[in-house]
Order: structure tokens, then sequence, then C-alpha cells
């Protein structure tokens, strides 16, 4: 039996960046049986070393560079001839692109800004530009004055009547780079032939999978971790954009994450909560699948707290430092709890290099409330199986997860956990095993992280329940075993048996 060929698209994260979905996707790759993985890994800038040393199940790693002064392809060579990569330059003519492109792009800004965002058109769309694109260059086309015409025409038009709908030259010029940029996987047409597309988020990335779709008629699947949607929602209210650019990054968002769900075939989720967010996007309920992350119970198991920490009450937390995990909160529940107790001891441990401004400003707020001794940013550590046993609780204070390893990781070594309401922790962090608290309220979670460090009794039938919830919901074994299951029955042997439901429109070499 020949072994299930899988394209996992990834972005920002594995195998170059740590993480929740990086450990997800390196147990993936190194647990299911029967696979061979080739990563097409998404990144802001280009990459040289991976993070994790690669399972013999990955055959091929693609790396897209997204956000570099120069193209993905001044640094990583994806196989074109030379003489391809020139003839498609010179036929890019002016009057190639006003006559071939400049309605596609016309159409692609009115779907955007319709308030239907027809997800057929937009399909229909999509094939149409990678046919383009697999004749003419990318680059040439979109730097067409022509282009630059027809979107500022077009989006004068789109925006009449909306509020505050002013936008000034400079934020036109942006919303077209951020478009361009977006857009930059139709430039790499040459995917390799697989039989599944596996999307790790409901978001642009999803390019690849469609013309892997379109030219092989390979299945597209999806894992949500976070909701795409909704941490793109979160993270553009919170930004400084002005009007027009929260706008327009708002709808093309939308209309891609309308997208990625009607082309997957099965849309898994780690949670219950993200449903609810999928089927408002116009996902078919029939389509959900929950499937839980899972660890490894003999690895994350009950020990004994390091000597060096004894008699110390300590709350420890693995998190990157960015704004998602909303550590300037987790700072000020420390505030809450050395007023009760001085010696307390935050060590979190993760990436300080993810968000560097935002670092600072934890730095900053740690000096400003004069908790240098009593929270402390240990950096990334590569045991994580060791960093929870050194705490007497763990914490998260996340405005927005998925279902996080942290949580489930913690509960296994028997550590309580006191964490924000978010995502699928519900799910797993139960009364009976810890804490729940609403976003961004430090001094509620203060008092609860203060009530199991005070209570010894209580933290240890906690954490007997959580070693026993962990042991029956949430091993590797399960994880590992429903993802063999849904790849076996995704990838058929024939395809024209099993078509979705655009592949007879568009299988291009049917």
């Amino acid at each position: 039996m020949s072994r299930t060929s899988v394209l996992l698209i990834l972005e920002g994260t594995y195998p170059f960046n740590g993480g929740g979905v990086s450990t997800w996707a390196h147990t993936l790759c190194n647990k299911v049986e029967d696979v061979d993985f080739k990563l097409y890994s998404i990144n802001a800038s280009f990459e040289t070393e991976s993070r994790y040393k690669l399972s013999d199940n990955i055959s091929e790693l693609i790396q897209v560079p997204l956000w570099t002064p120069d193209e993905p392809q001044d640094y990583v060579s994806y196989g074109d001839e030379y003489y391809k990569t020139v003839a498609k330059k010179e036929w890019t003519t002016d009057k190639v692109v006003k006559e071939n492109f400049i309605p596609l792009f016309k159409e692609l800004l009115e779907i955007i800004y319709s308030e239907e965002q027809d997800v057929v058109k937009l399909d229909e769309l999509f094939y149409k530009l990678w046919l383009y694109f697999d004749d003419y260059d990318y680059k040439e086309t979109i730097r067409n004055k022509e282009v630059w015409l027809t979107y500022r025409d077009t989006i004068s038009k789109l925006i009449v009547g909306e509020r505050n709908p002013d936008a000034f030259l400079i934020d036109l010029t942006i919303g077209l780079r951020w478009i361009y940029r977006f857009l930059i996987p139709l430039s790499l047409v040459d995917i390799p032939k697989v039989d599944v597309a596996h999307l790790t988020l409901s978001g642009f990335p999803v390019i690849p999978a469609l013309i892997a779709n379109y030219k092989y008629g390979t299945k597209i699947m999806l894992t949500e971790h976070g909701v795409f949607i909704r941490e793109r929602l979160l993270a553009i209210n919170n930004s400084e954009y002005p009007f027009f650019l929260k706008d327009l990054l708002i709808r093309f968002s939308e209309a891609i994450a309308r997208l990625v769900y009607y082309k997957s075939e099965v849309i898994i989720s780690v949670n219950k909560f993200n449903q609810k967010w999928e089927k408002w996007y116009g996902a078919d309920p029939e389509k959900f699948k929950i499937i839980y992350n899972g660890i490894d119970p003999e690895i994350f198991k009950p020990g004994s707290k390091p000597k060096h920490l004894e008699g110390i009450p300590t709350v420890v937390a693995l998190a990157r430092i960015f704004e998602l995990k909303d550590i300037l909160t987790m700072i000020r529940s420390c505030a809450v709890v050395k007023s009760s107790l001085p010696n307390i001891q935050y060590l979190v441990y993760g990436d300080k290099d993810a968000d560097p401004e935002y670092t600072q400003t934890c730095q900053d707020l740690i000096e400003k409330m004069n908790l240098q001794d009593n929270f402390k940013l240990m950096g990334p550590r590569s045991n994580p199986q060791e960093i929870f046993l050194e705490g007497d609780i763990s914490i998260l204070t996340s405005i927005s997860e998925g279902f996080p390893y942290t949580v489930i990781e913690s509960m296994s070594c028997g550590i309580p956990v006191v964490s924000t309401d978010v995502g699928g922790v519900k799910e797993a962090l139960d009364e009976d095993c810890g804490f729940t608290c609403k976003p961004k309220d430090a001094e509620e979670i203060g008092k609860k992280v203060l009530r199991l460090l005070k209570d010894e009794q209580l933290r240890k039938e906690m954490a007997r329940n959580s070693r026993e919830k962990v042991l029956n919901n949430f091993t590797l074994d399960k994880f590992i075993g429903d993802y063999e299951t849904v790849y076996k029955d995704i990838s058929p042997g024939d395809f024209k048996k099993n078509k979705s439901k655009t592949a007879k429109t568009y299988l291009a070499y049917d």
C-alpha cells in the first residue's frame, strides 16, 4: 500500500518557530504512520535553520518568505528553469495585463467589498488567477501602472457611502502592498502533487492548497487551532491602522476564511468553541470534527519540585511573549499575589524575541510595579515536562487560544492550572482541575492563584483529578489514531469517484 502524501501548510510556526501549533505539527509529523509529509512553511522573513529536528516522514520542505525586501525567489530556488522565468517576464506586456489580469483584479476587489462575498465566484476567480500566473510574471503584473489605476479607481467607487471613507494616498499604497504580499504564493505555481493539502489556519495560506486542488484534484482539509478570523479581528481592532486599512484587511480576511471553509472537505477543530465561529462564516457543520490535542503521559508525569524552589510559592507559565498571551495581565496578577505572599515567584518560559516591543513593555511594567524579584522572563526552554514541575501551579492569561498544550501538559504533570476562559480551555480545565477566569481580569486571576497557593489540600485534589482527566481524554495515542483515520478517509485512490464541489469545473488535467 502506498503512503498518503500530505502537504502540511503552515504560517509563522513549524519548523522555524516554537509555540502550540509547532508542537502539534512536530507531533503529527513524527508519530503519524504511513504518511509522507511535505511542509509548506510561510514566514515573514527568510529562515536559515529549523528549530526542530525533522522526522524521516518529511520528504520536502518548501519555505516562502512573504515579507522580505526582495522576492521569495531571490532567497529560495523553487525549481523554475531560468529560461521560463525570463520568458514569463517578457510575455507580461501592458496589453496582456490590461486584457487578461485587470478584469480578474477588479473582480477580486468587488468580491472583497461585497456584502455577500460569493465563495463560488471567489473560487472560480482564484482558479483563473492560477492559470494566469502559470503563464505570466507576478511582479511585472502587479507593478504595472494599469493595476494601480484600476485599484485606485475601483476602491474609490466601492468605499463611497461607507462610514469615514476617506483614504489618503499612503493608505491606498499600503493596501495594495498588502494585497501584493498576501497573494505572493500565486507566483509559486509549481506545487508538489499530493493526496491531501492540510491547512493549519483558515487564512491566506489556502493559496497553495487551492493550486494543488486545481492542478491535481488534491483534497483540502483544515485544522483550526485558534480561529484565524477571530484572532485577526482582535489584532486589527487593537491596531492603530486608519479605518480604510482596517476595513480592507477585515473584508479580505473574511472572504478568505469563507473560501477555506467552503473548499475544505473536513474542518477539524481542537475545541467546540471554534465551531461557533466557523458556522458563522459559512462552514457546513457536516464537515465538522473535533480532535483534541494529545500528549504523552509518560513524558508529562508528576514529579518532585526542584530543591532550590522548595518552600517558595511558585507559579510557572510556558508562553511566547507577545500580545495574545497577555503577559501584562499576568504581571498585574503577580502584584495581587505579592500583597499576601511577598516571596511569590512567577517564572515565565518562552521566546522573548517574538515581539521585542511588547517584551520591552512587559519589562517596563515589571519595573514600574517593583516586581523585579518576583516576576521573571526566563526565555525559551526545550524541556517543558520539567518546567511545570517547578511550579505549585501553572498559569495562562491569553486573550485567545485554541486548545492550549500548556494546560493539558501541566495537568498531566499533576500541576493545577489557573487560566483565562478562552477557546477550548474549559473543555480540558473543569472546576475539579483548576480555575478559569475572565480575560484581562488581573484581580480575579490573582485571587485564584492565591487560593490555590494557600490551600495545599485543594492543590493535591486538583492534581489527582487533572492527571486522571488527561489519561482518559487527551493522550497522544488517541490524537494520532484520529488523524490517521482522517488521512485515510480523505485520500481516496481514485479522485474522480470522490469529486469535491468544484473538481469537475476546475480539474485542469482531468
